[in-house]
């Protein structure tokens, strides 16, 4: 059974909740080291759960707990957004007609990913698995490729029925379709909705010639352009065979994590779609390290903003914050933003001489009528001039995202 909350809220406990054992198991789930964001969830007074900062999947026998972004919108439109921020971060293509034909008020994120890895993977698959030219070595009774001739004269000296040969086999067993066949396996494990079980069955029977590996994340995959169709399902795989937690004591799996940090997830979104929106090569990712300090033995106290971005103005240097924004009575300029992030902003300014500076939140209603610039300040004091703009993009509508950028950093002011 499957529990919805949203980042920061309680979990109820009792008639249509958790009962606590299951509560205490989760918290424990919640606390491994695998587990991205540890703990997950932090103890509420009346010995039930409070989700943290971290989105996802996490589960336990009997129990499955759902965690939410808290931005606008009902739950579907909430998965779907998440879906789609996970795409772009992770590099994979989804196309809107994938997402609007997902069922996203009625199945759970786990459900919707793994609709959208088996779909994709079983129509690669039905034209044929990627094969690649495996090397072997075996002594036959007839040539085949290459006779070694090393062995031949040593090992096989007294052996004049047979041949020592290397040769070439074209063959499924490659380490791409390993990793696809561990995702495979380990999903059938763990989904629930009888399409997905459906799917994952006929994949299983077309991977049974391809050998289960022990550790599918160290496979040496290669994605080349023999196997283009593929290189998308092997990022998606890997996102379901990532942080895999395992029982100590028998060694069987006892539980699933899939958990992202949101503050994480919105940087590498906000980063991939000003790649998309700006001038090719005008971001830099990771932008480097410059330092505030210097002495006579070198330099000191790095610095490294999420992204930095060439403009014909001078560099801009944009930070984002996975915050909420305050608007005030009694202070309504400054939107709550913590004094630290405006001076860990100046040490930026100052290390890489920018000409601007954009602290980006997610947009949320009660905050602005639309996303975009909300002030725009000077830095005073500042050589060269610079500027300091609180700007903020719509997740919940992410399609709209790109553009909401190349106007933010294309503008001067609100």
């Amino acid at each position: 059974m499957t529990l919805t909350c949203r980042e920061w809220e309680k979990l109820p406990l009792g008639t249509g909740g958790l009962t606590k054992r299951e509560a205490k198991r989760l918290h424990a789930a919640g606390q491994r080291p695998q587990v991205p964001g540890s703990p997950v969830f932090s103890h509420t007074r009346d010995g039930g759960l409070k989700a943290r900062h971290t989105v996802g999947i996490l589960s336990i026998p009997g129990r499955t707990v759902e965690i939410l972004p808290k931005i606008d919108g009902d739950d579907g439109a909430v998965r779907r957004a998440l879906i789609h921020m996970l795409a772009v971060a992770h590099d994979i293509s989804v196309a809107a007609g994938e997402l609007s034909a997902l069922d996203t008020q009625r199945r759970d994120l786990l459900e919707l990913l793994a609709r959208l890895f088996v779909d994709r993977l079983l129509a690669a698959v039905r034209r044929g698995l990627p094969r690649r030219y495996i090397a072997h070595e075996d002594d036959l009774p007839v040539l085949r490729g290459r006779l070694n001739v090393t062995r031949q004269v040593t090992h096989l000296a007294v052996r004049p029925d047979r041949l020592a040969c290397r040769y070439d086999e074209l063959s499924e067993d490659t380490p791409l379709n390993r990793v696809l066949k561990a995702a495979v396996t380990r999903l059938a494990r763990l989904v629930r909705a009888p399409a997905n079980i459906r799917s994952l069955a006929e994949l299983a029977a077309r991977f049974e010639a391809v050998s289960d590996s022990p550790h599918p994340l160290r496979e040496a995959v290669r994605l080349d352009r023999t196997n283009t169709a593929f290189h998308d399902l092997y990022r998606m795989a890997c996102l379901f065979l990532d942080d895999e937690w395992q029982s100590t004591a028998s060694g069987a799996a006892d539980g699933f994590a899939l958990l992202f940090l949101m503050h994480e997830l919105f940087e590498k979104f906000v980063a991939r779609c000003l790649k998309q929106a700006l001038a090719p090569g005008s971001v830099r990712l990771p932008p480097g390290v410059r330092y505030a300090l210097s002495d006579a033995q070198g330099e000191f106290f790095g610095t490294r903003p999420d992204i930095v971005a060439k403009t014909s103005k001078g560099p801009v240097v944009l930070d984002t914050k996975w915050k909420k924004l305050e608007r005030r009575k009694d202070d309504d300029r400054r939107l709550g933003i913590a004094p630290g992030d405006i001076y860990q902003m100046l040490a930026y300014a100052r290390a890489w001489r920018a000409t601007r500076l954009i602290l980006l939140y997610p947009w949320r209603e009660e905050t602005a009528k639309e996303a975009g610039i909300l002030r725009h300040w000077i830095v005073s004091h500042s050589d060269p001039n610079c500027a300091l703009d609180v700007a903020t993009v719509n997740v919940g509508a992410p399609d709209s995202v790109i553009a909401t950028l190349r106007k933010i950093v294309g503008s001067s002011g609100p």
